[in-house]
Formats: C-alpha cells, structure tokens, sequence
C-alpha cells in the first residue's frame, strides 16, 4: 500500500515539473517579450550620458560629468541630481500604450503631420537626443514628440529609428518642459563642516585664513584660535546659500564679481576648492528665517571656473561674520587648555615686590586608585631660611573653581594684537597685578597668563612674554578676586577628623566674659547627651560636627588671641572643651580634651573659632554657628523705662 502511495507521488511530481518546464517558462518568455515590444527604447539607452532637449520655450542641454550631471547650455551650471534621475529613468522605462508602422500612414492617406510629427528634431514641437556610451563605441539616438491623443491623456511619438510611431504616458512631455530652476542645483558651496579644511575671506585687502587642526580652528595671520561652534555655523550658513535669480549677458554689470569681487569667500576641502565672489550690491532685500524677517543686502555673484553671474541674498549676519572675521569669529576665551592636564599652578603678584608665589600641586592619586578618582591638591609655600618648601592640603573644589575660572575665561573685547612697549606701560604689564602659570602634562610648554590694569582699574589679560608685539584683550576685572596669594584661601577647609573608633565622653562650653559655665555634660556609651540636657537638640548637632569639623574660610594665618572681626579687633569669648577617648589595647581608654575658642556672632552669618593646637583661626559654617547660637544667647529682656523728666 505504502509503495502506491509513493509511486503515485512521484508521478504527480514528474508531472508538475513537466508542466512548470514546458508551459510556465513559455508564459515567461511571452512576457518578457510582450514587455520588451512595449518598451520603446532598448540598449540604446542603457547609459545615457548626454542629452539634447528642445521644447516650445527654448532647450538646454545635459552632460555628465564623472559621476555629476551639468547643465551645459544655456548657462554653465551643476544640475539638479533628482530632476535628472528622474528624466533618465523615464526614458529608459518609456512604454508604449500601442504603435504602429509609419510605412502603414500612406495606406490610409495619412501623413506624419497628422500626428504633430516631424522627421527634423529642430523643426519638431519638442525632441530629446541622447547619446550612450563614451567615444567611438557611443549609440545617439532621437525621439520626437508629437501632438497628444483627443483625450489628451497621451501623445504620439516617433521612434529613433523614424519607422514606428508609439503612443505613449503624456508625463514625458511633462518632464522634458521642466524649466531650467528645476533642473539647476540650487547650492552654491557645497563642503560640509565635515570636509572642510579651511577657510579664507578677503575684503578690502585684507586676507584672513582659518585652517583646521585636529579638533582646533586657527588663524593663519595671527597666532589665535578660531571659536569653533561660530566657524561650523558659518562654513553652514555658506553651505545654505543659493542663486536668487541668474543674470543675462545682456544685463549682466560692467565689472564682473570674479574680476574685481567685494568679498571672496574659498572653501577647502578634501582635494577641493571652492571660491564665491561677491560683487557689486544691487541693494536691500529680505530673507525670511522663521517668524522673523531680517533686512539684507542682495549682490552680483560668481563662481570660480563658471562664467555665469547671479544674484545671491546673504544674510546680514552671515556677512558681518566673513567681512570682521578676525574679530567675530575668533575664538573669546583667553586659554585653550584642558583642566584636567594641570599639574601645577602657580599664582604670582609681581606688583608687590615682597610678596612670595604661591603653587597649588596636583598630587598622584595613590596606587590601584579608580582612574577618575578626582585628584588631590596641595599648597606649595617658600619656606624661610634652610628650611625648604612647607606644604600644605589644598581645598580641592577651590581649586576646581580656579581651573574652571581660567578655562572660562572670555575677552571682552580685542584690544590689539600688535602690542607696543605704551601699550604694555598703559595697560599694567611691567609689573601685572597677577601672574598665573600653568604646568600642563606631558611635554606640553607651560602657559603664563598675566593680568594688568590700567588708571581706570579695567583689566587685561596678556598670553605669553609680556612682550611688545604680543595680543592684549580686556577681561572682567572679577577674575583678579578669583586669584588670592595668600595660602590660607587655598587651605583644605576639611579640618583633621577625629579617627573613626574614637568616642566623645564630655563637653564643656564657657562663656570668658565672667567664666561662667553654660554647658557642662558627661556623654553616654555612644556619644549623646542626657535627654534632660538643656537646648538638647543644639547640644546634639555640636556632637555630631566636631568629629568633621570645617572651616568655611580662614580670616588669617595661624592662631593669635585676639582676632578681626567685623572691622573690631576681638578677644575670645566662648570655649568649648571636648573630651575625646581613644579606644585600643586592653587597659582603659585614654582620653585627651581638645579645645576650640569662638569668638561673638558678628553680623548675622559670621563666627569666627581658633584651636592653638591646630594653628588656625577660621569661619565655622552655619550649622554650628546655629547650634552654638542656640545656647549662648541669653534674652537681655526689654530696654530700661527712660526716667520721666523732671517738671
């Protein structure tokens, strides 16, 4: 049974085979042939590479030119890449609703006439020739076009060959009367921000030339950089530029843009050069750039290499840009530098003869460290006598606010870039307020940054050798209040932590005016006061800042008895003990008392505290400032009741 089922499938099997073999590939063949009798033009335009059209409103003519197509008359221009592509294709895809032979006309005493149609492309309504292929080996051909159809859905049209007459699509008529803005490129400057390579602008004889460099943009005519977000929206403002309106010899101006330009515009690119030239004005006109409309001139214009003249509407800010290059594109910010390559930075005031530089180092993060661990700093001072160098921990977000500072720093005008030994006299650079140096990684030379006001206190900044010859530019005088000298604005105001196993046991706080003792408590186990403790919740923040006490900034150097406060030299007022036990080994504890002195509030946000033991006197920061204000303030009660004055 099994065995008649399979000999009865691989029959029907054979058999469909057979069936696909002899009929479906005849159905094919038909097919392929019905189609290819329907197609008007074969091989012969399988690589159109030029093409004739002539229509009612003149003609023009198509070349291609490598891989780009050019309009070749009647003006020298770029094509459009899609109109072409389109009118390609549908001459290669041209097909036939129905033909007939023109040997066939005479049997019915017609003529070519009858059908709009001429034997001569010159004299016909429109025609299209078009060659393929390259050299001796390239097939011309020519198709005429004729009337169109009663229903005017069609029209006739005579092959190349002049012996059939096909009816076919009215849309080839359409795409052969395209008029020449659509088949122009509407661009002008065609690098892109990506390519381009450099860019140059001369007006009035004055040349400018922007070249990149790696990431960087600079000028070529003065040693600075090009601001680069402003250089890419400009080489893309060039970019969006095209032909308002192309101009007739006829009345094209006396002196040609190339010949005598007002403004020449070159793009280079990747083995690429493109150069517009501006030329006369013909005056205002208007560019529309979302809701709002600018005034803007409209100029002759030309190409480099193509003789035909247009009219171009620049934008005004575009043109302000490529006319004051040297200052609108230049790049405001004094030091191109990246933060994080500072290894050293060396602050100087060379106007005061005694006063020492300082040098903030950046110190190596410890071995199997995390790579972007933020790095330490330290303070670097002259040590007096033999003694060396002294160091310092150094506040690293102050720090980091200095080196963001001088990243950020921004001219706010050019003053020159061709300074004179006056100059540098007026403008404060014989002996500058501040000299900032910055040691950069790597073999990379230091950069020296100085800062110099003139008789008004404005300020300037200085590149380099403050020598003559060298680029000057004003800056805001703020900058000079981010540059202290003295260590104690760079000082770590983390001040040394108590180790973590350590356990506060008692605190004291008295008040020196009459030694009077206003708090006095033994902690538990863990550190906390007695519930019952009075201003409890104070007495609890105080315990828990002391272990990480900071300073909001240091007033001075070093610890005195006596202290600025509020324009008042004050005496200590407050002295807060704490005992501290230091756990370890088997015996008890041993224990030290620390000391902290404070002086009055002064002001509404100001107090100031000093440690012997410590060596300083510094600004504690609000939350113990309110803690401590919480208990030593004491209600004087209401002013005395003025005597009544005698009758």
């Amino acid at each position: 049974m099994r065995s008649k089922i399979t000999l009865v499938l691989v029959f029907l099997n054979v058999a469909l085979f057979f069936f696909i073999f002899k009929f479906e590939r005849t159905w094919r063949t038909e097919r392929a042939s019905l189609e290819a009798r329907r197609r008007v033009l074969g091989p012969e335009a399988a690589d159109i590479r030029s093409l004739v059209v002539r229509n009612g409103a003149g003609s023009f003519t198509l070349s291609r030119r490598g891989d780009a197509w050019w309009l070749t008359t009647p003006l020298e221009w770029p094509a459009n890449p899609e109109a072409v592509s389109h009118l390609i294709h549908e001459l290669q895809l041209l097909e036939n609703v129905s033909s007939f032979n023109v040997a066939d006309l005479a049997q019915n005493n017609q003529h070519l006439a009858d059908y709009g149609l001429v034997d001569d492309p010159v004299k016909a309504k429109m025609s299209v020739e078009f060659s393929s292929g390259e050299g001796a080996a390239a097939l011309k051909s020519t198709l005429i076009l004729g009337d169109a159809t009663k229903d005017g859905s069609r029209l006739y049209l005579l092959s190349p060959d002049g012996k059939r007459i096909h009816v076919v699509n009215h849309s080839l008529a359409d795409d052969l009367a395209l008029p020449l803005d659509a088949l122009r490129a509407d661009s002008l400057l065609t690098i892109p921000v990506f390519e381009a390579r450099a860019l140059g602008v001369q007006t009035s004889g004055v040349r400018v030339r922007i070249r990149r460099e790696a990431e960087r943009w600079r000028f070529d005519t003065i040693i600075a950089n090009a601001n680069k977000t402003l250089l890419e929206t400009t080489i893309t403002g060039l970019n969006s530029l095209h032909p308002k309106s192309f101009v007739a010899s006829a009345n094209a101006p006396a002196t040609l843009p190339s010949a005598a330009p007002t403004l020449r515009i070159i793009l280079e690119g990747n083995n690429r050069t493109e150069t517009l030239y501006l030329g006369e004005p013909l005056g205002p006109t208007a560019i529309t750039t979302g809701a709002a409309t600018a005034p803007d001139i409209e100029y002759y214009a030309q190409l480099d290499r193509r003789p035909a003249v247009f009219t171009i509407a620049v934008p005004a800010a575009l043109l302000d840009s490529l006319r004051n290059a040297l200052v609108a594109l230049r790049e405001k910010r004094v030091l191109d530098f990246d933060p994080r390559a500072v290894t050293a930075v060396t602050l100087a005031a060379p106007i005061l003869a005694n006063q020492p530089p300082l040098t903030l180092q950046r110190l190596e993060p410890p071995a199997g460290s995390a790579p972007d661990l933020p790095a330490s700093w330290q303070i670097l001072r002259r040590g007096a006598g033999a003694g060396g160098p002294q160091t310092l921990p150094a506040d690293r977000p102050a720090v980091q606010r200095l080196l963001e500072q001088l990243a950020l720093l921004s001219a706010k005008n050019f003053q020159t870039d061709a300074s004179t030994n006056a100059d540098l006299e007026n403008w404060g650079f014989k002996r500058p307020e501040r000299e900032v140096t910055l040691a950069l990684a790597g073999t990379t030379p230091p950069l020296v940054l100085s800062l110099g006001t003139d008789a008004q206190r404005a300020a300037y900044a200085l590149v380099g050798p403050t020598n003559a010859g060298s680029s000057i530019f004003a800056v805001d005088r703020a900058i000079l209040d981010e540059l202290p000298i003295e260590a104690r604005a760079w000082r770590e105001r983390q001040l040394p932590e108590l180790p973590a196993t350590a356990r506060l046991t008692a605190l004291k706080l008295t008040d020196l005016n009459g030694n009077q003792t206003l708090l006095d408590v033994s902690l538990d186990a863990n550190g906390h006061a007695p519930g019952d403790t009075p201003n409890h919740p104070a007495v609890e923040k105080i315990l828990a800042l002391l272990p990480h006490l900071r300073a909001k900034s240091f007033p001075q150097d070093g610890f005195t008895e006596k202290v600025l406060l509020a324009g008042d030299e004050r005496a200590w007022r407050f002295k807060l003990d704490y005992t501290v036990a230091l756990p370890g080994g088997a015996g008890a504890a041993p224990t030290s008392v620390k000391t902290l002195l404070f002086t009055d509030r002064g002001g509404g946000a100001q107090m100031f505290a000093g440690s012997a033991e410590l060596g300083a006197v510094f600004e504690i920061e609000q939350p113990l400032l309110d803690a401590l204000w919480a208990i030593t303030y004491r209600d004087p009660g209401p002013p005395p009741v003025p005597a009544e004055p005698k009758k």
